[in-house]
């Protein structure tokens, strides 16, 4: 996808774990412009983190977001119960608005699914953590045969999971399962998520079991292996850690360990939900406005 002529006027709404690695990969990238860290209170850690960074901060929330704007971009890392009068706010701005928040509301998008879609959409979706982990995988198997029920289960780190993400839980099921519905046109899809408190802190790993009668293992293995490749352009702590197929079922287990920044090697599930959101917000053509 075309690049922006110059470095794109970002925002970021949200100031917990993932709000916090989004501003330091965007003060990094030579194609972003980090405009604004808003969040809902002054004395939160992570704004006072990004104050003490250099970042412009604010404790205003949205309203800071449309007075300081217009951005080009503007990431949801807030709440699924709030994104929708977010959209609702900026839509009128020309921003290109990406959720972080598990709602069901705009495009679906993974980078290495459907990054097409993304050019076209000023509302982008990116479901879930554990969808944009296990999704790929799936709808590669999905395009060599009709699962007839699939089965995801998702374990994090405790310290990976933050006020938001444990408040939206029933949420975050609800849209992964939505959109693994959507992607490999699976009827019967269930979605599971556990936040364990082990030590050492496991980094994040999803299991996926595929029903599917006519599931060829060999091209289903080829097919797992290729999927995994072409998320690792831009997550490159993801890995297949198993792969064990069955009559008529595979199970695939991968693993996603953050590489570098500052959130732990745990939070794997930060890492892929961020590094598919920079992806999109780098390399897509913003509307004219």
């Amino acid at each position: 996808m075309p690049v922006f002529e110059s470095p794109g006027r970002a925002a970021i709404l949200g100031a917990g774990l993932i709000g916090m690695d989004l501003a330091d990969r965007i003060h990094l990238s030579p194609r972003l412009a980090l405009g604004l860290v808003a969040g809902r209170s002054a004395q939160s850690s992570g704004l006072v983190q990004a104050a003490a960074r250099g970042y412009a901060t604010s404790s205003q929330g949205l309203a800071a977001v449309v007075e300081r704007g217009p951005f080009d971009v503007v990431f949801d890392a807030s709440n699924a119960s709030a994104h929708e009068s977010h959209w609702q706010a900026l839509r009128a701005t020309g921003a290109t608005l990406i959720d972080l928040t598990p709602t069901e509301l705009g495009t679906f998008v993974v980078p290495t699914v459907n990054a097409e879609q993304a050019a076209g959409s000023r509302h982008i979706n990116l479901i879930s953590c554990g969808g944009q982990a296990s999704i790929p995988i799936l709808n590669a198997l999905g395009g060599r045969c009709r699962p007839s029920y699939i089965e995801v289960v998702c374990t994090g780190a405790s310290g990976s999971a933050g006020r938001a993400t444990r408040l939206n839980l029933d949420e975050y099921i609800d849209t992964t399962q939505s959109a693994i519905r959507a992607f490999t046109r699976t009827p019967e899809v269930k979605v599971l998520v556990n936040l364990t408190p082990a030590r050492p802190a496991p980094p994040f790993r999803v299991v996926m079991t595929v029903l599917a009668p006519e599931l060829p293992s060999t091209a289903a293995t080829a097919a797992v292996e290729a999927a995994a490749e072409q998320v690792r352009s831009f997550a490159p702590g993801y890995a297949v850690t198993s792969i064990e197929p069955a009559p008529g079922c595979l199970t695939v287990a991968v693993e996603v360990t953050a590489l570098g920044g500052r959130i732990p090697a745990c939070a794997g599930n930060l890492d892929i939900i961020n590094a598919a959101a920079l992806l999109l917000a780098e390399h897509r053509t913003l509307p004219t406005r």
